[in-house]
């Protein structure tokens, strides 16, 4: 329930009880009733004017106890001569619980009983049975309607915490609407980096030169541009550990490391014509930590939009895979029981084949159904590389579709990319799901090479090769902007089998993985 509504109700409360309150003393014309009631507009009024809308953070809990005194105040003045004021007591509580709860509500009950029995004592000395026995009646009902309000004010409470992510969400994706027009930059990753890694290099002159982002407790490449042998750069890559660790720059010998902002580190090699001092090189890097904080602000921002689009696709494969599961799957599955009835009792044997071929075809669709659930459900977990979550997949394809399928992996210990690891796992399973599908292949293979930043993803089969597109078929096309995605090179033509390669390559096109077998390309 929020404010306003609590506002309305009490308000409506008031009223209420001023008019049930009103309407026997102004039918008897009662002077002293009339001068209570009158009191109690005025408390009821700076109510709904002022305390309703306290907004500092205590003030919701002591603005039904101060209204809870000022309505006794005047019970306890005016009871003896206005016995219909007494009715005022019910209503104090019921307001406590509706802004605070039940500790507000028995905190406010208290505080009324308190004054109005002190008052009576004080003021009355003698007081009437009768009037004791109101008092209680209507303390009473204060209390049963308190616990009906703490009960709506729990269930209010519960309903906002549910709805507060969703609606904190809200808000932050509009913002960021609103603010996509100013990210003169972009927000893609690659770019960033790249532009970061030029202007190092015109500052220092580098052999060698990587960035870095953590991963738990790893560093993952994110951009590795090296003229030297690629094993030289791990005396850099163990300095980006050490630099990360301790939040500082590092040199030792010819290497430099330096953290980026919040999600990143650079580090690299000075070349060997290089002959700079140890402080000119310090320096230098210092400068370059001031000049790159704003590129260290926009990469920062990529990056975590990066991982909130990760996320928000995750989400919407799941919720795919589950509505093709709970809806397609099974209505389809139901068609077939229903031809399993009819071919029961064919009319005649034409009839009987048509029948089973349909029935044949039903369960063909059906796998095919749980085949793409299971595409779409299966992901690389926090624990598996990707050529491991590979494996795995097309272990459930072949056992699916029985071809076998051979995984041959060549990986590095260093990850790739989370987002990067994720597009080439897609473009892998659909490039295998394609052979299965289309192909008439007795074989595949599956060739997973990484060396991160670089990876090359190879899948091919024995079929019949490059077919002309369907215009319903959308597979290459979803694979090529997969590609396009994390600045990946998709090669698809045919094999020296004379059936289809399908190549996902990030990464310069030498010195890091050789040249596969010769095809036939044609290279998006």
């Amino acid at each position: 329930m929020n404010p306003v509504q609590v506002r309305q109700i009490s308000a409506g409360a008031r009223l209420f009880a001023l008019l049930v309150i009103g309407a026997p003393t102004l039918w008897y014309r009662d002077q002293s009733g009339l001068v209570a009631l009158a009191a109690l507009v005025v408390v009821w009024a700076s109510m709904s004017l002022v305390g309703d809308r306290a907004q500092l953070p205590r003030l919701p809990r002591i603005v039904p106890v101060v209204e809870a005194a000022a309505v006794a105040v005047v019970i306890g003045v005016a009871l003896p001569t206005a016995p219909a004021i007494v009715f005022a007591l019910a209503l104090p509580p019921f307001l406590a619980a509706l802004r605070g709860g039940l500790r507000c509500m028995l905190l406010s009950l208290a505080t009324e009983v308190v004054v109005v029995v002190v008052l009576l004592v004080v003021l009355h000395q003698l007081v009437a049975d009768e009037d004791i026995l109101n008092v209680v009646t209507w303390a009473m009902a204060g209390l049963g309607l308190g616990f009906i309000g703490s009960f709506v004010h729990a269930t209010a409470e519960r309903e906002i915490d549910e709805l507060a992510p969703y609606l904190d969400a809200q808000r932050l994706i509009r913002q960021l609407l609103d603010l996509s027009g100013d990210l003169s930059s972009g927000l893609d990753v690659t770019s960033s980096a790249g532009s970061i890694a030029s202007d190092v290099r015109d500052q220092l002159p580098t052999s060698g030169l990587g960035i870095y982002l953590p991963r738990g407790e790893l560093l993952v490449p994110l951009l590795s541009a090296m003229d030297d042998v690629p094993e030289q750069l791990g005396e850099a890559e163990s300095l980006a550990v050490e630099s990360w660790a301790r939040s500082e720059p590092i040199v030792f010998g010819r290497g430099f490391a330096f953290p980026l902002g919040e999600s990143a580190v650079v580090a690299g090699l000075l070349s060997t014509e290089a002959d700079l001092p140890l402080t000119e090189i310090e320096r230098a890097i210092l400068d370059l930590v001031t000049e790159l904080r704003p590129k260290a602000v926009q990469l920062d921002t990529a990056l975590l939009f990066s991982d909130f689009r990760d996320l928000a696709s995750a989400d919407v494969r799941k919720r795919l895979a589950r509505e093709m599961h709970d809806g397609v799957a099974q209505d389809i599955a139901s068609l077939g029981y229903l031809v399993d009835a009819l071919a029961a009792r064919p009319a005649n044997d034409k009839q009987a084949a048509q029948l089973a071929m349909l029935r044949d075809r039903i369960t063909k669709v059906v796998a095919e159904v749980r085949q793409s659930v299971l595409t779409l459900r299966t992901s690389i977990g926090e624990s598996q590389s990707l050529g491991a979550a590979i494996s795995t997949v097309a272990r459930h394809l072949s056992d699916s579709s029985g071809l076998p399928i051979m995984v041959t992996l060549d990986e590095q210990s260093t990850r790739l990319r989370p987002e990067v690891e994720a597009e080439l796992f897609r473009i892998a399973q659909e490039a295998m799901n394609n052979a299965i599908k289309h192909a008439q292949c007795s074989t595949i293979e599956v060739h997973c090479e990484v060396s991160a930043p670089h990876a090359r993803i190879t899948v091919s089969d024995n079929g019949r090769g490059l077919q002309e597109a369907r215009n319903d078929s959308h597979g290459l096309k979803i694979m090529r902007e997969r590609a396009r995605l994390v600045g990946a090179e998709l090669s698809i033509g045919d094999n020296h089998h004379g059936g289809l390669t399908v190549s996902a390559r990030i990464g310069p096109a030498d010195g890091v993985f050789p040249e596969p077998l010769p095809a036939e390309r044609v290279t998006s």
